[in-house]
């Protein structure tokens, strides 16, 4: 065959499939007409709609209106559902915008639709609802539906965003309040304890305190920071991780919330922003740890064994001994904190609540960790030192005197008509801070004395004597009553600071 001749058949191919491909095109356009439209192709307001479910790939759901407007899960109708999170899944179809139109569809394979991701039902007293999700036009950024009308569209807020959830993701969880006005903190169970807010209250030295705990003795006060920093852990619990919705008696046992652990009762005041009017509220939190196996030396001993339970119980018992044979006094290491965090497994429960949610380790040693001696101030002395009039120190058996006047409102401190400089005294015994709190009565030398002397009717003075208890530690005796092991180093650099001021 001549050359020409086969470039002419070749030719003639081409047109052919160039008309074939253009009727396509053409029947194409025809039979499926595709435009740009702002269009509001639904428009249904949220509180006419009875019924909802829907069918995705996290699950198939299914919810009925209550005449009083709330929701009800068809499978358990005990579930607590968020309203307003049904809500915010119906908002998006009362005005249902959509970018593109594509009327007259046949295949609806090519937009996804045949096999939709995502399948809506909705029904009102009079209509029903069906809503498909297609495919993601990756081109678009937006997603075809199909509403049932024949037509497919390219919508601007993709509903599958929001409806493809878990159940858990529906639950109306309880809420912890913001905590910022409370007046009193109880607490019950393996401590009972009784913290009250006071303002400018006669039971403490220092104008900030505010926070006192209740002992035998009256009233004592507590580090505000500290106490703020415990109701913190409170306010950012935000419980979300529960292991039943509605929790029976049984099952309260089997979490330890049938009695609780510790009981924390928290009255606050909130005030009304319109009318200014204030009302008084009580949160209550509830946690417990289990602890279905502890790891020994020798092996695993469930805790809820009876035999496993006496071992423990008699561990306990010579542990106890031996601390006071030694002398020292420990804390209860943070209600079992020093227990490895795999081992704990905590749950709190809010109020009466039916939900009861799994809390992480270290929350739960934080939130047992509210005793006097976790809440209360760690420095020796922490009041103003400009209420300070006068520092009498005894050292090495010497009694030295340091007064002070007021001077353009300033107060100019004197050892032996010389002025002097406070600011390392004032430094050093604010770092007289506790390593651990005790009630063990010293037994060795007086390292150094000293009563700080307060223009304060309710504590006109206190007194701090610090001994040697070994080569790291003194003992403080704070108004004659042991306190705390404090760092030896810590004494030293006070007393260097007052011979500086005495021997120079």
């Amino acid at each position: 065959m001549k050359r020409s001749k086969k470039i002419g058949i070749l030719c003639a191919v081409f047109v052919c499939i160039s008309l074939a491909a253009f009727g396509v095109s053409r029947y194409e356009e025809q039979k499926e007409r595709i435009r740009n439209s702002d269009e509001i192709i639904l428009e249904l307001a949220q509180e006419d709609v009875k019924i909802l479910s829907w069918e995705c790939d996290t699950g198939s759901f299914a919810f009925h209106r209550e005449e009083n407007g709330g929701w009800l899960y068809d499978t358990d109708e005990a579930f607590p559902v968020d309203n307003e999170k049904i809500g915010n899944l119906l908002d998006q179809f009362q005005a249902f915008g959509v970018s593109f139109i594509i009327e007259d569809v046949e295949d609806w394979g090519q937009y996804g639709l045949d096999e939709p991701v995502c399948t809506i039902h909705m029904e009102t007293e009079e209509e029903t609802y069906e809503i498909l999700l297609g495919g993601y036009s990756a081109m678009d950024a937006e997603r075809y539906v199909s509403i049932g009308d024949g037509n497919a569209y390219l919508v601007k807020k993709d509903p599958l965003n929001q409806f493809e959830v878990e159940i858990s993701d529906l639950i109306l969880h309880d809420e912890i309040p913001t905590l910022w006005d409370v007046t009193q903190i109880e607490f019950s169970g393996v401590e009972s304890e009784k913290i009250i807010y006071e303002e400018g209250s006669a039971n403490t030295y220092y104008p900030e305190d505010v926070y006192f705990i209740e002992q035998e003795d009256g009233y004592l006060p507590l580090d505000t920071s500290r106490v703020n920093e415990y109701l913190e852990t409170i306010r950012n619990l935000s419980p979300r991780d529960y292991v039943t919705y509605n929790a029976s008696g049984d099952e309260l046992a089997l979490y330890g919330l049938d009695t609780p652990e510790l009981s924390i009762s928290i009255d606050y005041k909130i005030t009304e922003e319109e009318t200014k009017e204030e009302s008084a509220e009580t949160f209550v939190l509830n946690i417990a740890c289990v602890l279905a196996q502890k790891e020994t030396g020798e092996k695993d001993r469930d805790i809820n064994d009876e035999d496993a339970g006496k071992d423990i119980q008699e561990e306990g018992i010579a542990a106890e001994k031996s601390t006071k044979e030694e002398g020292v006094e420990l804390e209860e290491s943070a209600k079992e904190g020093d227990i490895e965090g795999e081992e704990i497994t905590a749950y709190a429960r809010i109020g009466a609540s039916k939900i009861i949610y799994r809390i992480s380790a270290e929350q739960y040693q934080k939130l047992m960790d509210m005793s006097y001696d976790s809440l209360r101030h760690k420095e020796m002395f922490w009041g103003d030192f400009s209420d300070m009039y006068q520092l009498d120190v005894t050292l090495e058996g010497i009694n030295y005197s340091i007064t002070s006047e007021m001077e353009d409102e300033k107060r100019i401190y004197y050892y032996q008509n010389e002025e002097v400089e406070m600011t390392d005294v004032r430094s050093a015994i604010r770092g007289l801070t506790a390593q651990t709190f005790t009630g063990q009565k010293p037994t060795q030398k007086e390292e150094i004395s000293f009563t700080i002397y307060l223009d304060n009717e309710n504590y006109p003075q206190i007194r701090i004597e610090l001994y040697r208890y070994d080569g790291d530690n003194c003992i403080a005796m704070v108004d004659k009553e042991p306190t705390a092991f404090v760092g030896r180093t810590e004494v030293v650099e006070l007393i260097e600071a007052v011979n500086r001021i005495v021997l120079d």
